[in-house]
């Protein structure tokens, strides 16, 4: 199988793009933009990948090796993980910061995205420190501090002009993913749904938790709607808890993402915005 290489970083030049391409002696060599270079015919092997990977993480590269022809028509949906994936922050945290918890909080969502923590059972922890909140402090959330990352917006425009359907993840909440639907036209979401009573959080979340277990199923059910196999899915995310719904996908995307989780996924976006995908998939 011909394995090609892909190169970019939003600081990158061409010179240092050809100087890393060069380690793995590409056959042919394919600009793809100021930022992004293809190194075509490599021979692919673990050694290489550890070679190039820590020259290039030094260089602010990021490395793909991928086969080569595949491309954005291979693929029939890309799910996509929330808080600190698509958007820049953890929710969570911020919502903790209005209670003066921040600080707390943090700790805990940081030690379950490494895989420290049972999933469940830190959110349930941080949701009961919220108690008693004013509601409103998820608006004053979204409104000041909510950011979509950087390419968000252009991946998105890109694969759903491509014709994929898209689903949107999250072990965070719908107050969010709500908004996020329309604002981006997105096909599905999926999130945790927070209690409110007397216009207070009440400390609780209602339902299922949107694990990581919940997440590849919901993974696998959009796909069995759309009638794909999730090999035709792109699945991107940052945590631990993605790691099941990004095992079953055809592409796995970390986006500066944990490390357990950039050891394990396809592609590995540390320094490029989500809109690296494109260049990968051209």
């Amino acid at each position: 199988m011909t394995t090609n290489l892909v190169l970019q970083g939003p600081q990158a030049d061409q010179a240092t793009l050809e100087r890393l391409a060069q380690l793995a002696k590409p056959q042919r060599l394919t600009a793809l933009g100021a930022r992004c270079l293809r190194a075509e015919g490599v021979d692919y092997s673990a050694t290489l990948k550890q070679e190039i990977d820590a020259a290039a993480f030094k260089a602010g590269v990021d490395v793909t090796f991928i086969a080569a022809g595949r491309t954005l028509a291979d693929f029939r949906l890309v799910a996509m993980d929330m808080d600190s994936t698509l958007i820049t922050i953890e929710c969570i945290d911020e919502i903790a910061d209005m209670q003066g918890l921040k600080p707390q909080v943090a700790a805990i969502t940081e030690a379950a995205m490494r895989g420290e923590l049972d999933f469940s059972e830190s959110l349930m922890r941080r949701v009961a420190l919220l108690e008693g909140l004013d509601a409103s402090a998820l608006q004053r959330v979204y409104d000041e501090r909510l950011r979509i990352s950087m390419g968000g917006e252009a991946m998105l425009q890109a694969v759903q002009a491509a014709g994929l359907k898209t689903v949107l993840v999250s072990g965070g909440f719908t107050f969010f993913t709500d908004r996020l639907k329309p604002r981006l036209g997105l096909d599905h979401t999926h999130a945790n749904v927070l209690e409110v009573i007397d216009g207070k959080l009440s400390g609780r979340v209602l339902g299922g938790i949107v694990d990581a277990e919940e997440k590849r199923r919901t993974v696998q059910r959009v796909c069995a709607e759309l009638g794909i196999d999730p090999s035709q899915a792109i699945v991107m995310g940052d945590g631990a808890n993605d790691l099941k719904m990004m095992g079953i996908a055809g592409l796995s995307v970390a986006f500066r993402a944990k490390p357990v989780v950039r050891e394990q996924a396809n592609v590995a976006l540390n320094f490029s915005g989500l809109d690296g995908l494109l260049n990968i998939l051209a």
